[in-house]
């Protein structure tokens, strides 16, 4: 009889006793994390709230050339053992379609191997994450051509991320009327910062700054402490039934039902 899949939220019975016998022996909880949404490839280690490690790349190499020597490497360095690995935290979308996939599969082939749960985290609340106690609203805005962008409104309080506005496909003249709404400073970061950075200085009305580079840009450390607070609230998936989230179909999509409907 094939095993019924735990629905989607919920902690099995074996991560709960998992869990508990962790907490009984003192042993951390670790967490692998992925990001390969957009032009960073980035891997973590992540122990209990302690980041130990973080690879993260930001050059022409293609994630397929990237993203596993740097899982291998950062594995070596922390001497990490991927059996002592609890859960795997991926960076769900949206984003570049190809790096999704390449993150997906990679995520997947490992909690398949490992029979550990993934932990999806959706890819603008982890960018937000980056500014963790910035005042005002946070604002990530990732460059999804057209000139739209994957973007979100958030506020951090309390150590908690609060999502005012949750991730979406939008025109950036959208996104700006959005922002005017709002009676405070808003910080922008993401890869669509330097594409249409004159763009929204020109639509903006409320005081605005743009994050510093070193906080810009897609972070595993970021999706790995967004992660763990997700697994805390049984927010998990098994490899099998993980999908990435692209809110929006594909260029090669649009194209062909163009010609579909041309025919």
């Amino acid at each position: 009889m094939r095993r019924k899949e735990p629905a989607p939220g919920f902690v099995t019975a074996k991560e709960l006793v998992a869990e508990q016998l962790r907490y009984l022996k003192g042993t951390q909880m670790k967490i692998l994390a992925l990001d390969s949404s957009g032009m960073v490839a980035s891997v973590a280690v992540f122990e209990d709230d302690t980041m130990i490690a973080e690879y993260t790349v930001n050059h022409k190499k293609t994630h397929s050339q990237t993203l596993l020597p740097m899982l291998d490497e950062v594995v070596r360095m922390t001497q990490t053992k991927l059996d002592q690995v609890d859960a795997i935290a991926i960076a769900a979308g949206p984003g570049s379609f190809t790096g999704l996939r390449i993150g997906a599969s990679t995520a997947k082939g490992l909690g398949l191997a490992l029979d550990i749960p993934l932990i999806p985290v959706p890819t603008v609340d982890a960018l937000a994450w980056n500014l963790a106690g910035c005042a005002g609203v946070v604002c990530p805005i990732m460059d999804a051509r057209r000139q739209q962008v994957y973007t979100g409104l958030y506020r951090t309080q309390n150590g908690q991320l609060e999502v005012l506005e949750p991730q979406m496909a939008i025109a950036v003249e959208e996104l700006a009327v959005k922002c005017n709404a709002y009676d405070e400073q808003i910080t922008f970061l993401g890869d669509g910062v330097p594409v249409y950075r004159e763009m929204l200085d020109g639509l903006l009305r409320v005081p605005h700054v743009y994050a510093p580079g070193h906080l810009s840009r897609q972070r595993a450390g970021a999706v790995a402490a967004l992660g763990m607070e997700l697994y805390r609230k049984g927010c998990t998936k098994t490899a099998a039934e993980f999908a990435p989230d692209y809110l929006r179909v594909s260029q090669a999509e649009r194209e062909r039902k163009a010609r579909e409907s041309a025919e």
